[in-house]
Parts: structure tokens; sequence; C-alpha cells
């Protein structure tokens, strides 16, 4: 009889483990609709940190352009600037060398008309006509030389002024450069802002899963 009811005992015992352990095994292949929603919210909240943590590399990577933007925009206007000053300089040097210049021929058109004169009053190899022909001489060194300076003025100005523009194109494309970084870096804020809320919400549904929406 004792062992009748050992087997029985046993029997049972046997059948309420493979009932627990069936149990078990369709719980773990089988999750239930809490457990599934749960391991979604999961994954959206991982793939939110993925997001958020690309747009704040993004974000950050924008500034960075925008303020190398900023640096050369700063530089080409200082560059455009001191070459404006280099084009003011050279205008009033090539003015100044042109007014030179004119009189300098103003001279040697005296000095012509006096050693003509002296010429014709003195003999030609008279003193007057000899120191004539010196100052003639001398004129025309001076003008000589204030048309090699407006020559190298002008050399300057063209130069300068080819810079000038060279500065100011850069100028342009630093200041379109700053505004598309600056839109972009304004979009990545924007998208950092969304994958916040997105993240606040996915935790929020999380707990709310996991309480099962009590």
């Amino acid at each position: 009889m004792k062992a009748e009811l050992i087997v029985r005992r046993g029997v049972l015992a046997f059948a309420f483990a493979g009932l627990f352990t069936g149990g078990a095994y369709a719980q773990s292949q089988d999750p239930t609709p809490q457990q599934q929603d749960v391991q979604s919210d999961k994954k959206e909240i991982r793939n939110d940190k993925t997001d958020l943590a690309k747009d704040r590399a993004d974000r950050n990577a924008d500034q960075r352009d925008i303020n190398h933007d900023k640096r050369d925009l700063s530089k080409d206007r200082a560059d455009r600037n001191a070459d404006q000053k280099d084009i003011n300089h050279d205008r009033r040097d090539l003015n100044k060398d042109r007014a030179d210049r004119n009189a300098d021929q103003r001279d040697i058109n005296k000095d012509k008309g006096k050693l003509a004169s002296d010429v014709k009053q003195y003999g030609a190899n008279s003193t007057q006509a000899q120191a004539d022909r010196k100052d003639l001489r001398a004129d025309r060194t001076d003008r000589n030389k204030d048309q090699r300076d407006i020559n190298h003025d002008r050399t300057d100005l063209n130069k300068d002024r080819v810079d000038r523009n060279a500065d100011q194109r850069d100028i342009n494309h630093d200041k379109k450069d700053l505004a598309t970084d600056r839109k972009d870096r304004n979009k990545d804020q924007k998208d950092i802002n969304k994958d916040k809320k997105d993240l606040h919400k996915d935790r929020k549904d999380l707990r709310q899963d996991r309480r099962g929406h009590k």
C-alpha cells in the first residue's frame, strides 16, 4: 500500500514538473503582448539614443565649421581692407608722381625755350647755353624717374586691385558657407530636440508597459 502511494505521488510530481517546464518553455518561446511591448520600447529607446548621438555629432561638426567660417571671414575682411588701404595709397602715389612728371615736363619745355633763346642770343657754346642744357638734362632725368614711378604705381595698383577683388570673392564665398553651415546646424538642433522628445516618449511608454498599462 505504501509502495503504491509512493508511486502515485511520484507520478503526480512528474506530471506537475512537466507542466511547469512546458509552461516555462512556452513562455520563453511566445512572449506575452506586454513583454513584446517592453522589448519594442527598449529597441526604440536604443534607436533614439543612436539618432540623438548622431545628430549631436552632426550639430557639433556644423558648429566647428561655423567657427572656422567666421575665422576665414574675419581674415579675408582684414585682407580686403588692407588691400583697399594699399589701393588708396597707390592712388595717392600715382597722383603725386603724375603731378611731378607734369611739372618736370613743363620745366623741360621751359628749358628748351630758354636754350633756344640763349643759343640765338649768346651762341650754341655759350655759358648760358651750356647751363640751359644742364638744366634740361636734369629735368629730363627727373621726368623719366617720375614716369618710372608712375609705371611702378600702376603695377602696384593693378596688383592690389586683383588682390582686393580676390579677397572680396573669398568674403562672398565665406558668407555663403557660413549661411549654409548655420542652416545645417539649426536643422541638426531641431533633430536633436525631436530626438529628445521621442526618447522621452519611448521611456514613458516603457514605464507604462512594464506596469502593464496600469
